[in-house]
C-alpha cells in the first residue's frame, strides 16, 4: 500500500531570507521498508559502477619461460621448472583478478520508491529557491549564495535544475564540494552522501510529476 506524502518548504531569496511564498512537493512513499529500498537501490548503483578492469597475467601468460632455470639435480638450488613460476619474483600471479563485468538489475519504480524515500527522509537538508537567475555566474557569486543559507563550503552540496547552463557548471566546477544535477536525471548516491540540498523552484514540479511513476525516466 502506498501513501502520499505532502512536503512543503519556504521559497527563500538569494539573500538566504524568505520570500513569504510556499511550495509543496508531494511524493508516493511505502508505509513500511522505506530504508531497505533505499539500501537496495544505492548498493546496486555501487556495484555497477564497478569498473571491472583489475588484471593479472597468469603463468602463461608472462613473458618468457621456455627452457628450465638449471639442472634438476647437483646445483644444490632448490627444482625449478620455468622462470614463470608464481613462487618467483616476476612471475605470474595465482588465481588473481581478471577483467569482469559488474551488473545488476533494480526495478525502476523500486528504485524510484528508494529515491522518493531518501528524498523525504532529507526533507530538512532541502533549501527551495525561485531560480539562480539573474547572476554573472562566477565562483565567488556562487560561495556568496551558500554563505547567504549558512551551507558551509567543507559540506557536499547537491545544486538541483531543471537544465544545466554552461556558465553555472563554470562556476561551480572549481567547488569540489558542489555538484550539479538536473531534476529529471537525480542520482541517488549524490543525494545521499550530500549534506545541503539546494533545489529550484520548476525542479520541484519536475521531481514530482517523473519520479512519482506518472513518466518513465
Amino acid at each position: 500500500m502506498s501513501l502520499q506524502k505532502i512536503l512543503t518548504f519556504s521559497i527563500k531569496l538569494l539573500t538566504g531570507e524568505e520570500s513569504g511564498d510556499k511550495v509543496t512537493l508531494t511524493l508516493k512513499q511505502s508505509n513500511n521498508k522505506s530504508n531497505y529500498v533505499i539500501q537496495r537501490a544505492f548498493l546496486v548503483q555501487r556495484f555497477n559502477e564497478r569498473q571491472g578492469t583489475a588484471n593479472t597475467l597468469t603463468r602463461a601468460e608472462v613473458k618468457g619461460g621456455g627452457r628450465k632455470p638449471w639442472k634438476q639435480k647437483g646445483t644444490g638450488r632448490a627444482r625449478a621448472g620455468s622462470n614463470t613460476s608464481p613462487l618467483w619474483k616476476g612471475g605470474g600471479v595465482s588465481f588473481g583478478p581478471k577483467p569482469k563485468l559488474y551488473s545488476n538489475k533494480i526495478n525502476r519504480k523500486e528504485w524510484q520508491l528508494g529515491l522518493r524515500s531518501l528524498l523525504i527522509a532529507k526533507q530538512k537538508d532541502v533549501t527551495v529557491i525561485n531560480k539562480l537567475g539573474s547572476l554573472e555566474y562566477k565562483t565567488n557569486e556562487i560561495i556568496q549564495i551558500l554563505t547567504a543559507f549558512n551551507i558551509n563550503l567543507f559540506d557536499k552540496t547537491l545544486i538541483i535544475v531543471p537544465q544545466i547552463d554552461d556558465k553555472l557548471l563554470k562556476s561551480t566546477r572549481n567547488i569540489k564540494t558542489i555538484k550539479l544535477t538536473v531534476a529529471n536525471n537525480l542520482n541517488l548516491k549524490q543525494i545521499l552522501l550530500a549534506k545541503n540540498l539546494l533545489i529550484t523552484k520548476d525542479s520541484l514540479k519536475i521531481i514530482e510529476e517523473i519520479y512519482n511513476g506518472k513518466n518513465k525516466i
